[in-house]
């Protein structure tokens, strides 16, 4: 089954719209104190062997300063976001014989779910820590029941993940993290294969159509008010969804952890 160009267009313009919602101040805060979503963080390979955590990669010797507060947050919900896709390919995988995805392309969506649980225990290992781990679904079930819905699904949250990354490179560079802000960069590659390859499966041609891969969003903080807004972090009897690790055992997925040169 193939979705449209116009209704991909249609999900991402209607994820968009939702940051310009006016919610009331209590909900905006519920939703970004305790479901920020975004995927970015710092490796165990930068951390001293004392420990991980973000007073450690700042290099600070006193009270935590507010760049280190940032980066702590920033953990903590990069541990959030990528549970939240675990859960996605892992409940996309369970029904695949639903989605009518099999062969080749189902081992494509297994290794983007090990590449995301690899980004959790990443992120974990630099001290981040779970905000939520159970999420819902603008579609609830039916996300995994219909491939068209599944596919408006990944999209929305692959772009909303990719743009986060991106404003987290600038974000990063402002407070004299470069390292960090290269992390995000890689992720933010990452993610967007996942796209590409999301494209693919919903038959979206071509599967690979940026140019530039826009930021759509204005800082990171925006994330988590989107991702709440469209409906992933409202759990209810029968749209329920619980993080459950996986297995990351797969030979051919590579560069485990950021690799430069420099």
């Amino acid at each position: 089954m193939n979705i449209s160009e116009e209704k991909s267009r249609e999900t991402t313009n209607s994820l968009l719209a939702s940051l310009s919602l006016k919610r009331p101040r209590r909900a905006v805060l519920k939703g970004a104190a305790a479901t920020g979503l975004v995927a970015m963080g710092a490796g165990a390979f930068l951390l001293p062997r004392g420990g991980a955590s973000a007073h450690n990669i700042t290099g600070g010797n006193s009270s935590p300063g507010k760049a280190e507060v940032a980066i702590k947050q920033i953990f903590d919900i990069a541990v959030t976001a990528e549970r939240l896709a675990v859960t996605t390919y892992s409940h996309a995988i369970a029904n695949a014989h639903f989605l009518g995805i099999s062969g080749k392309n189902l081992i494509f969506l297994e290794a983007a779910l090990i590449e995301e649980q690899i980004h959790e225990l990443f992120f974990e290992a630099a001290g981040g820590r779970a905000l939520t781990s159970i999420f819902s679904y603008p579609h609830g079930e039916d996300t995994f029941r219909r491939l068209n819905l599944f596919i408006a699904t990944q999209q929305q949250l692959e772009s909303v993940f990719d743009s986060a990354f991106l404003a987290a490179v600038k974000e990063f560079a402002l407070i004299g993290q470069p390292k960090l802000a290269q992390i995000s960069a890689q992720i933010a590659c990452v993610e967007s294969e996942h796209r590409a390859l999301g494209r693919n499966l919903g038959g979206l041609f071509p599967a690979n159509n940026w140019a530039f891969a826009p930021v759509l969003i204005k800082s990171v903080g925006d994330a988590p008010k989107a991702i709440a807004a469209a409906g992933y972090l409202s759990p209810k009897f029968g749209n329920s969804f619980a993080y459950k690790p996986v297995s990351t055992v797969y030979d051919d997925v590579i560069f485990r952890r950021p690799f430069s040169v420099s």
